[in-house]
């Protein structure tokens, strides 16, 4: 790409890799907008993502703002199934496909009821992992032949009420991760007389990849080893309910970046199926359970951001891999069921928060020459910068840090004032700066110069909370898309890491998407006086929402679900963010009573003279309007 060219919305596409994170549903316009495309196969329709932001702030929806896409979730759902539909058509499958939704994925009502909503056509299911996700499951399944898996740490109660469940006209199948779970199933089917349909999970010895592999092998947290599926049959057997096992699950972990370990699972669990069928169970389901990654940073590799298969290279895998196993020994295919959670969720949503201040190392300003008198340390910077250029940039750049250096000892030994060594530091950086601009039009930039671009990244200030709305950024350094959301016909000549709300060191992201690799600061537009700044977090609709927690106090976003009608763009459904009175009473207190005790506080104050009259009322004010407030900042 040369330098010289003007700056295009397509240079700005490239530079985020929105056309190989994004594709289908976002964009770049050549308004230099992200662009939402909730029908791939009619692009025509799209969403101006600057725009509805805009919009849903006129109505009251202050930023951070979670905006859920409804028919990109749909075209998840319907996408994933026509992959594994393909797959039967071209191995001739002699079964069918069932995906189910984990619930522990996306737990949020409105979410849920519209992945049963959307997957009605291929009579998508819920899994299970608790016995509350087992109470949502049951509630949001209301048609007749619904699939539901039970999996997670079973008590007697929570296998009881799933037995108890097979008798409503939907499938219900308990998945036993614990051989002590078999005995509960016993028991709950004595006392129910419900014959229950069983399901085992398999301590696979293939492995996946990064950082959920250890989900298989001898040491996973759940699963059954072949040795206590071996008792299981033949406890089954004993009691004459063999026909009772008709399911095999097994779960490799989530994110799973590479096709191979998947294709090492799928012909050892399809050896396992095989063999559960010829000692005599009623087998009908195999469970690949989860796994399907999502591309977060558009490389198409096995870099753990990413993932180098298709699904549809992955529902061919899984199909054939079953077929030729079951035609080889001769027995009937089984029900397909797999539980993309991520595949099917992650897309459908986006935070779009603002940038609300900057840090930035350094003064604006060319440095001052140093006074006659001054100390050699700053007149020797002064020179280090004034003789940079291309030819030099490492010499100057060790002498500029030499010179910092002894600046700083001579401080800590008392040597140096404080207004000193501000003017050393000024100094320093004004060099690191133009060393960095005189790196560029060398052919090839030092590595020791190169590292140095991140050390001089502006701090962005965001308005939301990292711990809230996006906790694997700093849980398990998980990676996600974030670009401005508007602007992308500029060139963005800034580059800035992100820091959150909250007063913690971690609450900021410095860890972004690059090609096969991660960068440490995110290429950005300059502020402008007056004028508002808007990012976008993407892929981020899986787990984030769920495992967000109330660090400082800042409750859940405001979120909207958007879908896509005739005449435009409906909003379907609002879910304001906490108020602060709200997330008070997560952790027990009563708004009232503080409200009280500061009134009590503020009146012996004004008794004092401490305090007018006047603002007394203002503080009340703007204590109880705080309590009813948003957690995040308005404008109001």
């Amino acid at each position: 790409m040369d330098d010289d060219t003007p700056w295009t919305a397509a240079k700005s596409a490239e530079l985020y890799q929105i056309n190989g994170w994004g594709t289908p549903y976002f964009r770049v316009s050549e308004a230099g907008r992200v662009e939402v495309v909730p029908f791939p196969d009619d692009d025509r329709k799209t969403f101006d993502l600057y725009d509805l932001v805009l919009d849903l702030e006129a109505r009251g929806l202050d930023l951070p703002l979670l905006i859920r896409f409804s028919d990109v979730l749909a075209d998840r759902i319907r996408h994933i199934n026509q992959c594994f539909a393909n797959a039967i058509q071209e191995y001739e499958y002699a079964g069918i496909y069932r995906g189910v939704f984990p619930v522990k994925v996306n737990q949020q009502r409105h979410l849920i009821d519209e992945v049963v909503e959307h997957g009605k056509p291929w009579r998508v299911g819920l899994e299970a992992g608790s016995k509350p996700e087992l109470l949502i499951a049951l509630s949001a399944t209301r048609d007749p032949g619904e699939l539901i898996i039970c999996n997670g740490y079973k008590d007697r109660a929570y296998i009881e009420t799933a037995l108890l469940a097979q008798l409503f006209d939907k499938t219900v199948i308990v998945v036993l991760e614990r051989f002590e779970e078999l005995g509960f199933a016993l028991e709950a089917a004595e006392r129910t007389g419900v014959r229950p349909t069983l399901g085992v999970r398999s301590k696979l010895t293939s492995r996946g990849v990064g950082r959920w592999m250890t989900s298989a092998g001898d040491r996973a947290k759940f699963g059954l080893s072949a040795d206590e599926i071996v008792r299981v049959v033949d406890t089954l057997a004993e009691r004459g309910m063999l026909d009772c096992l008709q399911l095999l699950h097994f779960h490799i972990g989530s994110q799973i970046s590479s096709i191979t370990p998947i294709k090492n699972a799928l012909r050892e669990a399809a050896t396992i199926y095989v063999e559960l069928a010829r000692m005599g169970a009623k087998m009908g389901y195999l469970d690949v359970g989860g796994g399907l990654a999502v591309d977060y940073d558009g490389s198409q590799t096995d870099f753990h951001a990413s993932k180098n298969y298709t699904e549809q290279e992955y529902a061919y895998d899984v199909v054939s891999t079953l077929k030729e196993a079951c035609d080889k020994a001769q027995i009937t295919p089984p029900t397909i069921v797999s539980e993309s959670g991520r595949g099917i969720s992650a897309h459908q949503s986006v935070l779009v928060f603002e940038i609300v201040g900057e840090s930035r190392i350094g003064a604006p300003a060319p440095p001052e020459r140093p006074e006659a008198d001054a100390h050699r340390i700053l007149k020797g910077l002064y020179e280090t910068w004034e003789n940079i250029r291309p030819k030099n940039v490492q010499e100057s750049l060790h002498d500029a840090q030499q010179a910092k250096d002894e600046a700083s000892s001579l401080f800590n030994f008392g040597y140096f004032s404080l207004r000193q060594r501000a003017q050393a530091e000024r100094l320093y950086w004004k060099c690191i700066e133009k060393i960095l601009d005189a790196s560029t039009r060398r052919r090839r930039m030092p590595e020791e110069i190169d590292q140095l671009r991140d050390a001089v990244a502006s701090i962005y200030y965001g308005n939301f909370s990292v711990f809230q709305s996006a906790p694997d950024v700093w849980a398990i350094d998980q990676l996600f898309p974030i670009m401005p959301i508007h602007r992308l016909n500029e060139q963005p000549t800034a580059r800035a890491t992100i820091a959150d709300l909250t007063c913690d060191s971690d609450g900021k992201i410095d860890r972004f998407i690059d090609v096969e690799d991660v960068k440490h600061a995110l290429e950005v537009h300059e502020l402008r006086v007056g004028e508002r700044y808007f990012l976008g977090l993407f892929l981020n609709g899986a787990y984030q929402e769920i495992l967000g927690d109330l660090h400082n106090l800042f409750g859940d976003t405001n979120a909207v679900h958007v879908r896509m009608e005739e005449e435009g763009y409906m909003v379907s459904a609002v879910i304001k963010g906490d108020s602060v009175q709200e997330v008070l009473g997560y952790v027990e207190y009563e708004p009232l009573r503080m409200v009280e005790r500061v009134r009590r506080q503020a009146e012996r104050a004004m008794r004092q003279g401490l305090i007018t009259v006047e603002n007394v009322k203002l503080l009340m004010k703007h204590y109880e309007d705080a309590l009813r407030g948003y957690t995040y900042l308005t404008d109001d």
